[in-house]
């Protein structure tokens, strides 16, 4: 059970381990690529949606944005202690998310034009690229590579929860959003990091089907690998919109 490891909150060992095996319908990976397909596209249409609010001029963006963000973290923290609620919670968690991203993505190219499209199309780009680099075995998710990549992202979620403490103050740390040297590399930095979540959680999914893992963990793997996804575009989407101030 020592590979059920993931720098990803919802994708912990200690969340298989608490779940017994059943004799039934058991984890696919080929499932679980269809879900994540599904919620995918449910993702897309909400933003489609959202963005065409923004575009239009109509009142309702802002409620989208915190609505979306909001729910979506309340759905987050439900579906994590509530993992057998997955198929039926994954798909209004990746509509609240494509409602508040679709919006922000709005909000950015109304400032940059096209760098929406260059940050879907870098996202997804870093996805295939890390999915083919896991699956020749280039990158292997070994004991030692998760323990870098979980103390990295736990260090950037507390630098993340510290600086949004400190606005609460006035007081901003300049290089996150800043477009210098330091801003850059930093964003290339937490940007490598939640490419590499990606290694984690395709080995995650590939051992739970491998143990039988039960069924509706096709819809919590789905969902664990959509939270990377988002926090990856918003990444690129911060870096993108940092390199374009230069």
């Amino acid at each position: 059970m020592a590979l059920f490891q993931s720098n990803n909150p919802v994708l912990k060992q200690s969340i298989f381990d608490k779940v017994a095996h059943t004799e039934g319908e058991t984890m696919t990976i080929r499932g679980t690529v269809n879900k994540m397909s599904f919620l995918l596209v449910m993702l897309m249409a909400a933003a489609v949606f959202s963005y065409g609010e923004f575009l239009r001029g109509s009142s309702n963006v802002m409620p989208l944005v915190i609505g979306g963000a909001i729910g979506g973290f309340v759905l987050a923290l439900v579906i994590i202690f509530k993992k057998e609620w997955s198929p039926y919670l994954a798909p209004a968690y990746a509509i609240a998310q494509g409602l508040f991203l679709g919006a922000i993505s709005a909000m950015f190219n109304g400032q940059y034009q096209g760098i929406v499209l260059q940050a879907v199309g870098l996202t997804f780009g870093t996805f295939i690229a890390m999915l083919v680099l896991y699956r020749t075995g280039v990158i292997r998710a070994t004991e030692r590579f998760k323990s870098i990549i979980i103390t990295a992202t736990m260090g950037i979620g507390i630098f993340y929860l510290i600086a949004i403490v400190l606005r609460l103050f006035h007081v901003d740390i300049p290089f996150i959003h800043s477009s210098g040297t330091f801003g850059i590399i930093f964003s290339l930095v937490v940007v490598s990091i939640a490419a590499l979540n990606l290694i984690l959680d395709f080995d995650m999914i590939e051992q739970g089907a491998a143990q039988g893992a039960p069924k509706y963990f096709e819809w919590y793997g789905s969902f664990g690998l959509l939270v990377t996804l988002v926090w990856l575009y918003l990444e690129i989407l911060r870096l993108l919109s940092k390199l374009n101030r230069r």
